[in-house]
Parts: structure tokens; C-alpha cells; sequence
């Protein structure tokens, strides 16, 4: 079987999950932990960050820290439910945006929305490895007091080449932009801890205000129990942080590999394939391609057929029952490309004539 994205293990986790063993901090703390939240810091450069059990409850630690409750949140429609979810678990109004020809949020529609409505926070998601245009959306919510989170649960690793005043490039990673910005690890991900999450943040008091509530919001100071609010138990564990550790020391090799399969199918299929906006770096964590003239479950069939795994693009949020009667600003793009999409095997384990075969199934439909 041919998977669309399993896990890659790097040979040094099992040593660091020996250390854990060995020093029997199994439970959530310990040295891993502390270890994991550096190398995120040093490689995406955030002031700070909160090593968590996913991506989802780093989303709902952002949006409880910045008093995000009982009003609207703008998010894309064209992304996981997990983008959503935390938006309902503080009784918001999620308002869904439809996306631009990069497949990210739609910056005119989003300022419709922000004239007609009483949005708090923008839920900016980066999808399947890539960078949304992000600076304009940035001023937009700056001029209207939004806060602006970034979701970038599949975009570990890709960034934004941002100008600054004296015309000079600096490189923003997804995720270090906003108020706060959020990866995933579960295991499909660029790298996995099996599940987790890391929720980082330029501003230290409201990255120590998550991490607090992310432990229950137990009082540091007091040695008995004391709680001044309601906490979570979001919290990741040291085994899991240790595995995280041997992960991030092949980011770049592993964004390499990505970028090279991609590569490899657009030069065996003749397709309509994600655009990368210009100045950004992605990391194509999934190839994703929009067919001309194929029905994407047809070729997901056949593929299934030879045991290949491939996925629908997103479903769009506004579409779904749970959502009915949302509010929703549409272009039609998000529609489009859920009708004409698919994900294809993105495994950094894949070789150049795995991917012809795979592209040769596909064109025999």
C-alpha cells in the first residue's frame, strides 16, 4: 500500500524515547519538552512556545487567552474542521471567507466581512504546506483591531519573505506572524510526533498565560493546589516531545524530499497543480492537483484500486450540515476546487518511479 503521507522517522527518536525511559520522566514533563519548545523557537525564530497535545487545542488556548468568547471569528471555508472547532468551543459565531486563486483566504471578501459584521479574530489557515498572503490580511485586521491567529497546522517550514522599511528581505515563518500561530504533528504531518501540537507566540505574556491554562491553570507560585480559573489538560507529554526532538533535526531534508515529489508529478502529469504565491517558500506537504477534464473520486477509485491512497481537497466548511445557515462570503473558488481536487501520495519515502506509476494510473482513467 501506498500511503498519502506516513510517518518518517528520522533513527534518533527511539535513542531520545530511550533517555525518557531511562530517566522516568514518562509523565508530561521533563527535559524533552523543554527541549522540543527550543527547537521550534530556534527554527521558526518565535520569542515562544507551548508544546501542546494538538493543534486543535493549541487553536482554543489562542482564541481563551485573547478573550475571544461569544462573538464572531472569520476562518477560512476551505480548510480542516480542526480551523473551526475551537471557534465553537467559546460559543462563537464562525463567519466563513472563500479563498483567492492561492487558495488561501480571500482578503477582499474578508473586508466585506469585516465592514458588515463584528469580527474579533481572523482564523488564518495555511493549507497543505503553503503561505497565504498574509500582509495585507495583517493590515487589515491591525486597522480594525482584529486579532489575527495563524492556523498553521500543515505549514511547518514555510514561510514569507516579508520587505521591511529599509527595502531589505526578512523571512517570516507561517505561524510567527499573528498574535499567535499554531503547528500540528499528528501523523500524517510533514514531521509527527504521533499527535501533538505547538501553539507559538512573540509575546510572552500571552504565551505564558496559554501554558498556564494548558496545565489545568495551576498557580506556579503556590506549592499546594491552587486555581484562580478553568484550565485544560492540553499539555504534550515528554515521550512524545523526545520524538519531536529526533524529528525536528530533518526539517529541511524532509522539506527537500516534499518539494522534489512535487516536482516529479508535474513533470509526468499535465495538470493544474496548487499555485505558490510569489516571495514565499512552501513546503508541499501534499501535492494537490485540480484535474481539467477527470472526476477526482473516479481517479481516487481507481487508485484505490492499486492500492494507493489519495484524498478529496477540503470540503468546504459552508457546506457542511453543521454549519447551515452560517454566514459566508463566496467566490466560488472553494466549491471549484473540492469538485475538481485531489491530494495525492506525498511520503518522503516515495521514489521517482513510484510517482510515475502513480501518474500513470491516473492518466489511464
Amino acid at each position: 500500500m501506498i500511503y498519502l503521507s506516513p510517518p518518517h522517522m528520522s533513527g534518533k527518536e527511539i535513542e531520545y524515547i530511550k533517555e525518557v525511559f531511562e530517566s522516568n520522566y514518562i509523565a508530561p514533563v521533563g527535559e524533552f519538552i523543554n527541549k522540543f519548545e527550543k527547537s521550534i523557537k530556534n527554527y521558526t525564530d518565535a520569542k515562544n512556545a507551548v508544546a501542546v497535545c494538538n493543534a486543535t487545542s493549541g487553536l482554543h488556548l489562542a482564541l481563551k487567552v485573547l478573550g475571544i468568547k461569544d462573538s464572531q471569528v472569520a476562518v477560512s471555508t476551505f480548510t480542516f474542521i480542526g480551523s473551526v472547532n475551537p471557534i465553537l468551543y467559546e460559543r462563537n459565531e464562525p463567519i466563513f471567507i472563500d479563498v483567492d486563486e492561492y487558495w488561501h483566504m480571500d482578503v477582499e471578501l474578508l473586508e466585506k466581512a469585516i465592514k458588515k459584521n463584528n469580527i474579533k479574530a481572523v482564523i488564518l489557515p495555511h493549507i497543505y504546506g503553503q503561505v497565504a498572503d498574509i500582509e495585507p490580511i495583517l493590515k487589515l485586521c491591525k486597522e480594525n483591531g482584529i486579532y489575527l491567529i495563524e492556523d498553521s497546522a500543515e505549514s511547518l517550514g514555510a514561510y514569507y519573505k516579508w520587505k521591511m522599511e529599509n527595502g531589505e528581505w526578512r523571512i517570516r515563518y507561517s505561524g510567527t506572524i499573528g498574535e499567535f500561530g499554531v503547528y500540528s504533528f499528528n501523523g500524517n504531518k510533514l514531521l509527527t510526533t504521533s499527535s501533538g501540537g505547538v501553539l507559538v507566540s512573540n509575546n510572552e505574556e500571552l504565551a505564558k498565560k496559554a501554558k498556564l491554562l494548558s496545565t489545568q491553570a495551576k498557580e506556579p507560585e503556590f506549592v499546594e493546589y491552587v486555581h484562580k480559573e478553568v484550565g485544560f489538560n492540553y499539555r504534550m507529554s515528554n515521550v512524545l516531545a523526545a520524538i519531536g526532538v529526533g524529528q525536528m533535526e530533518v526539517v529541511e531534508e524532509r522539506i527537500a524530499k516534499k518539494r522534489e515529489i512535487f516536482n516529479w508529478y508535474r513533470e509526468f502529469l499535465n495538470e493544474e497543480f496548487m499555485p505558490e504565491l510569489h516571495n514565499t517558500r512552501g513546503t508541499r506537504w501534499f501535492t494537490t492537483v485540480v484535474f481539467k477534464n477527470k472526476n477526482p473520486f473516479e481517479v481516487m477509485k481507481r487508485l484505490q484500486e492499486n492500492q494507493i491512497e489519495s484524498r478529496p481537497l477540503w470540503n468546504p466548511m459552508h457546506l457542511q450540515p453543521l454549519f447551515k445557515g452560517a454566514k459566508v462570503y463566496l467566490n466560488g473558488r472553494s466549491e471549484e476546487l473540492f469538485k475538481k481536487g485531489l491530494c495525492l501520495p506525498s511520503g518522503t519515502t516515495l521514489t521517482k518511479e513510484q510517482v510515475k506509476g502513480i501518474c500513470e494510473i491516473i492518466k489511464s482513467v
